[in-house]
């Protein structure tokens, strides 16, 4: 494009931004995000080629018909420098098509592409971030046709946070493109405080890395965080998140290497927890276990259920977790986390859980008036009665869930 070109629909956004209001675009994530992200198994080892065949697998193997809509790149699309009027480009070599040929065949496949940069000078491997020209990357990011920003968080010293994700909160909007805004701050600043009429989701973690359970796998300087530890600093900041503005305890590492029944209890918790279903594995191949999790209709309607409401860990009993989350339609999703080592058997008696969600639901369980329907969600659907207690066995860092539906009174 030539310079003056550049220029003037540079003034456009600039002009936009002055007379538009300040809000971030609505609609976008009424439901937590579903998608994949190169990050956790590619780190910066994409190309073109790659993320087309990442799209192309995301339809094949039923992932998009599952809900999964988000083919997102990050860090490392760049080139080295930018152009020279100051807007992003991305590595030729890498991305010999360019990025706005990559959306088209996104789109063409009815998915949607998310791209990465970061708040400070550079990205968090050493790219330019958008640090100075943050108008300038939503209107490239718009031309180009992409539909989610990751931001991250890298070099930032001595800026505001909330100031520096309200600025990209404004080009995007000054842009003219629908953009769904993803805050990664890793929670340093308590983003949950101050995000939600920024973004769209925002990182209430440090990066998650592929351990379930055990923080001694990771040796090196930098250290990320098992799953359960992300569990443990999302599940008490549920009143937080809601349609369009969602906690997220990082991407998936579902696939990647741990065990089966580690990857259905990660997947699990996610979905108790409304949180965003953004894969990182490879999934093109992917076994038919990990794509048997990933693209359960039943487990996902959890995560996606309209109500928009996070799931609460009601009580620990000996090391078994009681999840609860409200649904539409006065109905419950209900999990049981065995956390421990060895396998368990868990007698449930449904009168022990009448509670009220006073802090964001208000709704009662009323276990003592109300007789349920559940369904055994990863157990083929299996059907009983909540009038009578429960035996269940939980394999060992595994799960149970169920669907409850009202269907009589006492």
């Amino acid at each position: 494009m030539k310079p003056m070109k550049h220029l003037i629909l540079l003034c456009a956004a600039l002009v936009g931004a002055a007379t538009a209001p300040a809000q971030k675009w609505e609609g976008v994530a009424d439901t937590p995000p579903m998608g994949w992200n190169s990050w956790n198994k590619f780190g910066c080892n994409i190309d073109e080629r790659m993320i087309r065949e990442m799209a192309d697998a995301m339809v094949d193997s039923g992932l998009a018909e599952a809900g999964y809509v988000y083919i997102n790149l990050d860090d490392c699309w760049h080139a080295p420098e930018r152009d020279a009027d100051g807007f992003p480009q991305c590595d030729t070599t890498r991305f010999p098509s360019g990025m706005k040929a990559l959306a088209d065949y996104v789109h063409a496949k009815g998915l949607k592409l998310g791209i990465y940069s970061d708040a400070g000078w550079t990205t968090c491997a050493g790219r330019f971030g958008s640090l100075g020209h943050e108008y300038q990357d939503a209107l490239q990011y718009a031309r180009w046709g992409i539909d989610y920003l990751k931001y991250d968080w890298c070099n930032t010293a001595d800026i505001n946070p909330k100031g520096a994700y309200t600025l990209m909160r404004e080009a995007l909007r000054a842009a003219g493109r629908p953009i769904l805004f993803s805050i990664c701050e890793w929670g340093s600043n308590k983003p949950w405080e101050w995000a939600p009429e920024i973004g769209h989701m925002w990182r209430t973690t440090g990066d998650i890395g592929l351990s379930f359970s055990d923080p001694e796998v990771f040796t090196g300087a930098w250290k990320p965080r098992t799953v359960l530890q992300n569990v443990d600093t999302n599940a008490p900041l549920r009143r937080y998140a809601g349609p369009g503005h969602w906690n997220d305890p990082d991407m998936l590492e579902v696939g990647n290497g741990m065990t089966v029944n580690q990857d259905r209890a990660h997947f699990t918790l996610w979905c108790m927890m409304a949180a965003p279903l953004i894969l990182g594995n490879d999934l093109r191949t992917m076994t038919d276990e990990t794509a048997a999790i990933l693209t359960d209709r039943e487990v996902i309607a959890i995560d996606q259920d309209p109500l928009g409401v996070q799931g609460l860990r009601y009580a620990t009993d000996n090391g078994i977790e009681i999840w609860f989350k409200p649904l539409v339609d006065g109905e419950w999703a209900f999990c049981l986390f065995n956390r421990t080592h060895e396998e368990r058997t868990y007698e449930i008696d449904w009168q022990l859980y009448c509670f009220t969600d006073t802090e964001v639901s208000q709704r009662s369980t009323a276990f003592d008036r109300i007789v349920y329907e559940g369904r055994d969600l990863w157990n083929g659907g299996k059907s009983f009665r909540t009038d009578r207690p429960r035996s269940v066995v939980i394999p060992a860092e595994d799960v149970v869930l169920y669907r409850l539906k009202p269907v009589a009174e006492r």
